[in-house]
């Protein structure tokens, strides 16, 4: 039955074996064998016919955090993951890296909001409102987060380290939370029963610092909206002082370095998305404008950036006797003055005479205020409502430009960006910011 029925096949495999035989010490024999010879990968790899095929073949992925990684820890929402160092040691010890193009003062504010939130304690945060590290704990377990700016992008490091009942035990998974994969902590404890409730207000805290009310009242509000922007700091010398991280002191009198962190920090965080408007930091290799800056100390990037856009006087910008820039001494207010107007109106200061102060602010000290700074309080005057001294000081008759400012009244100057007519506050900037 079968050679009846497929005599052509036979037919055809018979020439074909004939040929072969004819040709077998011939190129073309030995390349038809080997064609037709069995693959050697389906010895190991047998084909069952019907069968689905499966690619058993890895393909790349892309980096994901691990299972483990506590729902916990805020994680910066604009961030691409580059590195995780899972746990190896059964400490329960994990670390990742991130990258991201927003600046590094929006990276800083956020983790200083998110920690506070989701009730860390924290022990250490950036005295930079750009770049440093914060420590915190929470039921024993700690984090660290490192923020450092690079060229064009950001770094951020997460270090975590759980106490050593949480690495020996399996926690349950908490419904509610895993059934959101965007949920960013805290994890609601599995004895929930067993907690006593809270007052849902009792949890919210709005504000960075719990001493804003030893501030002005008129300048609270100011304070706050720049802390939550993440522009404003303890003091930089907390850990001599013990001052808490949480502890603004807006009565304390602010440095030099302190107010051109904060300038740059605030100038940087209004105009976000506008690159053509930002101040840039200056990199390590570059060479000091002033001999006791070095560009080692923790303000360089930001005292030097200045200095080149030539907003600080210096060398620079031509002036030979600014070799000095001392960053420890007071910030007085015409210093104050001097280096934020620019910033507002983004031209030249116009000119300005004794008379011509007098006539406009009404000081009577007017005779006491630097020839340069009279320049600047001319232009802040047309500013109308939105000038710094009325923003600052209210309505006053002394200017007291060698007086120095207070960590408050630096806020307040530092709220607003621009002119009368066209500007941005830093309530503004949060509520972009938020979206």
């Amino acid at each position: 039955m079968l050679h009846c029925k497929y005599p052509g096949v036979f037919l055809s495999l018979a020439v074909l074996l004939s040929t072969i035989n004819g040709c077998a010490n011939t190129t073309f024999a030995e390349n038809l064998e080997k064609s037709l010879q069995a693959d050697s990968k389906l010895k190991d790899n047998p084909v069952v016919f019907g069968a689905k095929q499966v690619n058993n073949t890895p393909s790349p992925s892309a980096k994901t955090l691990p299972a483990d990684f506590p729902q916990e820890i805020p994680v910066y929402p604009n961030a691409e993951l580059q590195l995780v160092n899972p746990n190896t040691d059964n400490t329960g010890k994990i670390s990742a890296r991130w990258t991201s193009s927003d600046p590094s003062n929006s990276i800083v504010g956020f983790y200083r909001n998110q920690l506070r939130s989701n009730k860390w304690e924290v022990i250490k945060s950036p005295t930079d409102g750009q770049q440093g590290e914060f420590e915190a704990e929470r039921n024993n377990s700690e984090i660290k987060i490192v923020v450092e700016p690079k060229t064009t992008t950001t770094e951020l490091l997460i270090e975590y380290s759980p106490s050593a009942t949480t690495s020996q035990t399996t926690s349950t998974p908490n419904p509610s939370n895993t059934a959101n994969p965007d949920f960013i902590g805290p994890v609601q404890p599995a004895n929930t029963a067993n907690q006593p409730k809270t007052n849902p207000q009792a949890t919210i805290e709005s504000k960075e610092f719990n001493d804003l009310n030893k501030a002005p009242q008129e300048l609270q509000s100011y304070i706050n909206d720049l802390a939550s922007l993440g522009v404003v700091s303890a003091p930089t010398n907390t850990a001599k002082t013990n001052n808490p991280a949480n502890q603004f002191q807006p009565n304390k009198n602010i440095t030099r370095r302190e107010y051109a962190r904060w300038l740059v920090a605030a100038n940087n965080a209004m105009y976000a998305d506008s690159p053509s408007k930002q101040i840039r930091l200056a990199g390590a290799s570059n060479k000091s404008a002033f001999s006791d800056v070095k560009n080692t100390d923790q303000d360089f990037a930001a005292i030097q950036g200045l200095a080149e856009a030539g907003l600080i006087p210096s060398s620079l910008s031509g002036d030979s006797t600014q070799v000095l820039f001392r960053p420890d001494a007071p910030l007085t207010r015409e210093q104050m003055l001097l280096w934020k107007i620019p910033l507002d109106t983004r031209q030249a200061l116009p000119n300005a005479s004794l008379d011509t102060v007098k006539q406009t602010w009404g000081f009577q000290d007017v005779g006491k205020i630097d020839p340069k700074a009279l320049r600047a309080a001319i232009a802040d005057n047309q500013n109308g409502d939105q000038s710094n001294i009325r923003r600052v000081l209210g309505y006053t008759t002394l200017f007291q430009p060698k007086k120095a400012v207070t960590r408050a009244e630096a806020a307040a100057a530092l709220w607003y960006f621009g002119t009368e007519s066209e500007g941005v506050s830093a309530k503004e900037a949060l509520k972009l910011k938020q979206q």
